[in-house]
């Protein structure tokens, strides 16, 4: 595909190039140029993992001062699951939006 022979070709020029980081970069491009050929083509984005990734950030910060990794581990799974039955203040009563369902809940 042209968009191999292109990189190919970008990765010739970085491996007879005097900067080190351009020679690392190339080396790590050619034992992985298939699946980053693949990347490109299908036009995939590393945006979601950095999604998840400031999620785990702040979780990692509202779980400062619990004691444990446990707790750590139970504040991210509950930032990042985006759980909407949840209420917003932990000292409320957690009540589905569905009034049908209300009377089982009470």
């Amino acid at each position: 595909t042209q968009a191999k022979s292109e990189l190919k070709a970008w990765l010739s020029w970085a491996t007879r190039c005097r900067l080190a980081p351009f020679k690392k970069l190339a080396r790590t491009l050619k034992q992985r140029l298939d699946g980053v050929v693949r990347g490109m083509l299908d036009n995939r984005s590393n945006a979601y993992v950095e999604a998840m990734n400031g999620l785990l950030q702040q979780a990692k910060r509202a779980a400062r001062g619990f004691r444990t990794a446990r707790n750590f581990i139970a504040i991210a799974y509950l930032r990042m699951s985006k759980l909407k039955h949840l209420p917003s203040n932990p000292l409320e009563r957690a009540v589905p939006k569905s009034n049908v369902l209300i009377h089982r809940c009470l």
